[in-house]
């Protein structure tokens, strides 16, 4: 089992100093990985209902929520790292550009010694594609072809690429990624993520709601597009009882995400930087769950 750090460019994280110091003291513990969260605005009296909550509305209120730039914080974190991966948990990738955004991810894994991770998401607050500019309803479809096109773009020696929304043919894009790609993780909790991260995805993150069946859907999914359903990596965060964690690992699942803040509400989130050194003992008690 592994262990990742969740979501680290929010709370206190956001100032600069405070953030090299968790993910410094995330990486001499031993954290495998460091995650980060993505929205580009939060428009003020939104009507999309927030999937992670019962009552549909993000935590905090729109003008409380600093939330830096995903890929800009990353890049930030891996000048002074060495071995910790950075990841996203997700980018809303039909959001943006996907050719900007390969040069962008390439470019970061390149600086960085091969290690991002991608984790991917379609995005669930219309408002916010609409104030970018970004058609909401296509955005599953959009999603696919994105990754396909990045992935074009990062492994072909002459890319192209023919698709409903993406066309380019000869771009070469330099530099490309240490090994040839990025690992792309597909989040999400419905059916249909589990679905796409079966179809095309290197591993599945439910943040929350992770069970049997969205595992089994994920590996169905994967068998019937033809692809090793035991080569999808499975994440979760971490449960509030340390006990589930032999449950998890049952499941398949190989990599569990602390939260960072308190604010996400559970027992075992990290207060503080403090609090990091004593996860060393407990990564090793599950290093074999």
């Amino acid at each position: 089992m592994k262990f990742g750090l969740r979501y680290i460019n929010t709370g206190r994280y956001t100032d600069p100093a405070q953030a090299i110091e968790l993910v410094q003291a995330g990486e001499e513990a031993g954290f495998e990985s460091a995650w980060t969260v993505d929205h580009v605005v939060v428009p003020e009296g939104y009507e999309s209902d927030y999937p992670y909550s019962e009552d549909g509305r993000m935590a905090g209120g729109v003008n409380d929520i600093p939330l830096p730039d995903p890929l800009i914080f990353m890049s930030f974190l891996a000048s002074v790292t060495s071995r910790i991966k950075l990841a996203t948990g997700i980018l809303i990738v039909p959001q943006r550009n996907p050719v900007v955004t390969a040069k962008q991810i390439a470019t970061l894994d390149h600086l960085s010694g091969g290690r991002i991770l991608l984790g991917i998401g379609v995005g669930w607050l219309e408002e916010e594609f609409n104030a970018i500019g970004t058609p909401f309803a296509d955005r599953g479809r959009r999603t696919d072809e994105y990754v396909a096109a990045m992935r074009e773009l990062w492994s072909s020696e002459s890319p192209t690429f023919d698709g409903e929304f993406v066309h380019f043919r000869n771009a070469h894009c330099q530099p490309q990624p240490v090994g040839g790609s990025v690992p792309i993780i597909v989040g999400g909790h419905s059916k249909a993520a589990a679905r796409r991260a079966g179809r095309l995805g290197d591993g599945f993150f439910p943040a929350r709601g992770a069970s049997a069946a969205l595992f089994d859907l994920v590996r169905q999914s994967a068998e019937e597009s033809g692809r090793d359903p035991a080569a999808i990596e499975l994440t979760a965060s971490l449960p509030d009882d340390l006990a589930q964690i032999p449950e998890l690992a049952k499941l398949g699942v190989s990599r569990l995400l602390v939260p960072v803040t308190p604010m996400m509400g559970l027992n075992n989130a990290i207060r503080n930087v403090d609090d990091i050194p004593k996860w060393r003992e407990i990564m090793d008690r599950y290093a074999d769950a």
